[in-house]
């Protein structure tokens, strides 16, 4: 049976580990709220943008041709997987690589497979698994302040590699859509070549609007499609970002608690071995007065 001192330290260290959970719950509070602001104000924007380009595909009609949407073969992926720099965030890493692995294991199947990890989680599973990586991005949301020109550095590099490599013919991009604190979800979604149909759809599901342009409708086109690259690879750091401050809060809550459940424990099992040697010491002082 383990000794008062014993049991006096192993309290004393989960009341220390309990101290760090809190103060890593309540920075990631801090940095969840921001995240989330960041989040709302970027979804309407990456909305109205998927609006214009469906607008202006219809616009310039099925003879328009760019790099960036013309369809190729299908048997070359690459793949943006976005996952945090740090861990202690409950599920969130490991969900996403789950993710990750499943779509390389049906959807890519028998195809050759590369990928841009952007977050060091990501990376050192897939580089542990002999992963070809093109390019890779870390320290960009460990601080939870994402940059829109990491966000455009990262288009643009893979845009250039679409464009001029023809050893790639889809691009996806992997990441976690933040839905409430509780809930996040994977999304897989196609990046290059873009989807005409996709974003022809966004267009159609939103309300009617007349658009007026000065420059002809192809030029302007054509100049906003890598915009959208940068706006999705934007909005999928936000998302992602955001769903690890909301997983690493809850998790470090459901730590603190948990510590909080141990320590009452070890306090009532400190507290018998007190009594049972007090209890002792009784009987022996009785018994050798009876003596």
């Amino acid at each position: 049976m383990a000794s008062l001192l014993d049991m006096r330290r192993r309290i004393k260290s989960v009341k220390n580990t309990q101290q760090i959970t809190k103060a890593m719950k309540m920075v990631a509070a801090a940095k969840l709220k921001r995240a989330t602001d960041r989040v709302t104000a970027a979804r309407p924007f990456a909305q109205k943008m998927s609006q214009i380009l469906g607008n202006l595909s219809a616009n310039v009609g099925d003879d328009f041709s760019s790099p960036l949407l013309t369809a190729r073969g299908d048997e070359k992926y690459l793949i943006v997987l976005v996952s945090a720099d740090k861990g202690l965030a409950g599920a969130f890493n490991a969900n996403i690589i789950k993710a990750t692995q499943a779509f390389v294991k049906d959807s890519g199947a028998g195809k050759q497979m590369q990928m841009i990890p952007v977050g060091r989680k990501g990376r050192d599973f897939f580089k542990r698994r002999e992963m070809t990586f093109t390019e890779e991005y870390v320290g960009l949301t460990g601080t939870g302040n994402v940059n829109h020109t990491d966000a455009a550095e990262i288009a643009q590099r893979i845009i250039q590699t679409f464009a001029d490599d023809e050893t790639i013919d889809k691009v996806f991009l992997v990441f976690t859509e933040f839905k409430t604190v509780l809930s996040q979800k994977a999304v897989i979604e196609q990046l290059l070549p873009i989807p005409r149909t996709a974003v022809q759809e966004d267009a159609a599901g939103a309300a009617q609007a007349e658009y007026i342009y000065e420059q002809p409708a192809a030029e302007i086109f054509n100049r906003l499609l890598p915009k959208q690259i940068e706006t999705q690879i934007y909005r999928a750091m936000l998302e992602s970002t955001a769903s690890e401050q909301g997983a690493r809060m809850t998790a470090m809550d459901s730590a603190s608690k948990n510590a909080g459940e141990l320590i009452d424990t070890l306090t009532l099992n400190m507290n018998r071995i007190r009594q049972a040697a007090i209890t002792k010491e009784i009987i022996e002082v009785v018994s050798g007065a009876a003596a």
